[in-house]
């Protein structure tokens, strides 16, 4: 399924994931935590569908209940003391809160890291940065977009190899070993020549130099001064909203934070209607095609 989102100018959804990465980062209250994560995985299973639902059940889930297994290990701060480890260290429940906190921090970053990678394609990260840092820019772009190529050669590569007996699905353990051992020589050998020949083949269209022009199909429109102006409010009263306590939250050395009133309250649903915002705009969009 298209995604309506990333047809938005690259410097709004460069924005909006600015946003809602350094919020995720910054905001340790539980309800933004839970905000963030639920948001990011329902925009990430929208645009990735199938490979989205296993990516968190086989990669996220994991890291998420080890994450939050090994933080009351290591961190024994807090002054409500559950049982006592054969060290002696204390189990704390502020270090067990803690560590569920940091896992679901640490998950949603991923997750809108992985919809970051769909949505700022390399035309347009090259396209947002290419004037400012022409060579970062370019590093970044294919750093960006390395695995998925990786992947994608190394299938073709194993597919050739197979076709002339080199299968590393058969065969003893030595023998399967030696033909994916030249497999990764050809992948790495292919690496290092596509990455002389972009950097040869951008040299030569001048790339970097001062007052190169380079033409760009994305155009700045009125929608996108709408969810601009959108984005910059709900992210301006979300750092006001922080900075007068509205969000105000600590695990340490005891459980206590701002959990109602009216600031705390409005913040928790502008933080919600930025972080959904990509999903909205999505079923809008579908919505009026199927109406038209």
């Amino acid at each position: 399924m298209s995604d309506a989102f990333s047809g938005y100018h690259p410097l709004v959804n460069f924005l909006y994931f600015a946003l809602v990465l350094a919020f995720s980062m910054i905001f340790m209250h539980p309800v933004c935590l839970a905000v963030s994560l639920l948001c990011s995985v329902t925009y990430s299973v929208y645009i990735n569908r199938r490979k989205a639902v296993r990516f968190n059940l086989l990669f996220m889930l994991p890291i998420l209940i080890l994450t939050a297994g090994l933080n009351p290990l290591f961190n024994h701060a807090g002054v409500t003391i559950l049982a006592y480890f054969r060290s002696g260290n204390p189990l704390t429940l502020e270090s067990i809160i803690y560590g569920i906190a940091a896992a679901v921090m640490l998950v949603t970053v991923i997750g809108w890291f992985s919809c970051f990678n769909v949505v700022i394609t390399s035309d347009k990260f090259v396209y947002l940065f290419g004037r400012l840092i022409p060579a970062m820019s370019l590093i970044l772009a294919m750093a960006l977009r390395l695995v998925p190529r990786f992947k994608a050669q190394a299938k073709i590569i194993s597919n050739a190899q197979r076709c002339i007996g080199r299968d590393i699905s058969s065969g003893s353990i030595f023998t399967r070993a030696g033909n994916g051992m030249k497999i990764i020589s050809i992948l790495v050998t292919w690496a290092l020549e596509n990455a002389i020949d972009t950097a040869d083949s951008m040299k030569s269209r001048g790339y970097g130099m001062p007052g190169r022009t380079a033409f760009s199909i994305f155009r700045f429109d009125q929608r996108d001064t709408l969810i601009t102006l959108f984005l910059l409010v709900c992210g301006g009263y979300m750092i006001i909203g922080a900075s007068l306590g509205g969000l105000r939250f600590l695990y340490f050395p005891m459980v206590m934070g701002a959990m109602s009133g009216a600031l705390t309250y409005s913040l928790f649903i502008t933080y919600f209607a930025m972080c959904i915002a990509p999903v909205v705009i999505n079923i809008w969009e579908g919505s009026k095609w199927k109406v038209t």
